[in-house]
């Protein structure tokens, strides 16, 4: 158990990287641990599902627009089969405008296709201050790699 005591492994794997996929134990605890050790290196850290990304790139870095869930009956008059465009703010960039870095949890990353896991380590590598970490399902024991490393494998 000493990687949970420390992280340092973890940390420095993660600042050579960029980008890990993670496999954590199915009971939880683990993966909270990394990331009381990332906060206490000075790192923010932000929690977010994969599920319903779209693209990475422009959902994170970018202003981009949504529509509403349909309801059922709308008013016709003014955009009731589509509902209105509204407009999100990039979730990142508020915190890349510190110079502290920062770190991204995906949780539910094997939703995430192939070149979506490498347009996520290609962001990691334009902005030095941004790490991601995804992960990728489970195992017995806390394991992880670089997501160049997890594609080809």
């Amino acid at each position: 158990m000493p990687l949970l005591l420390s992280g340092r492994k973890f940390r420095q794997d993660l600042e050579d990287c960029g980008c890990l996929a993670i496999l954590t134990p199915l009971e939880g605890g683990a993966e909270t641990r990394l990331l009381r050790r990332l906060r206490a290196a000075g790192y923010r850290t932000q929690i977010i599902s994969a599920r319903g990304l779209g693209d990475p790139e422009i959902f994170l870095c970018q202003l981009h627009g949504i529509r509403p869930p349909h309801l059922g009956h709308q008013n016709i008059g003014r955009n009731g089969a589509l509902g209105e465009v509204q407009q999100v703010i990039p979730q990142i960039n508020e915190f890349l405008k510190d110079n502290c870095p920062i770190v991204l949890w995906l949780i539910e990353g094997q939703v995430l296709s192939q070149s979506e896991l490498l347009n996520l380590n290609n962001l990691c590598q334009r902005e030095p201050r941004l790490k991601i970490v995804i992960e990728m399902g489970g195992a017995r024991s806390i394991k992880w790699q670089s997501i160049t490393e997890f594609i080809k494998a």
